[in-house]
């Protein structure tokens, strides 16, 4: 169940942060209006990796079905379109 308190909370910030534990965020809200959100550094570094991983993922998968449909480029091509020459 998610951890909802208010801003006004944060008040008694040490009171609010021992809530906090991973996969435990703590939201913060304002006029009973979501304002923002607490997370435990280590969850925060496991989701920057996964998101990392998946923004990888994706651009290899761009990359083999630009492979499938539209081909590859020759090496002596590609050497010519930079302007290297052996």
């Amino acid at each position: 169940m998610p951890n909802i308190k208010p801003v006004s909370d944060l008040k008694n910030y040490t009171a609010v942060i021992s809530q906090l534990s991973y996969g435990n965020r703590i939201y913060l809200t304002r006029n009973g209006q979501g304002t923002c959100a607490l997370i435990d550094m280590k969850e925060l570094d496991d989701l920057d990796r996964q998101k990392a991983l998946l923004q990888l993922m994706t651009r290899l998968n761009d990359s083999k079905r630009s492979v499938h449909e539209d081909g590859m480029v020759s090496l002596e091509d590609l050497e010519a379109e930079l302007g290297i020459r052996q």
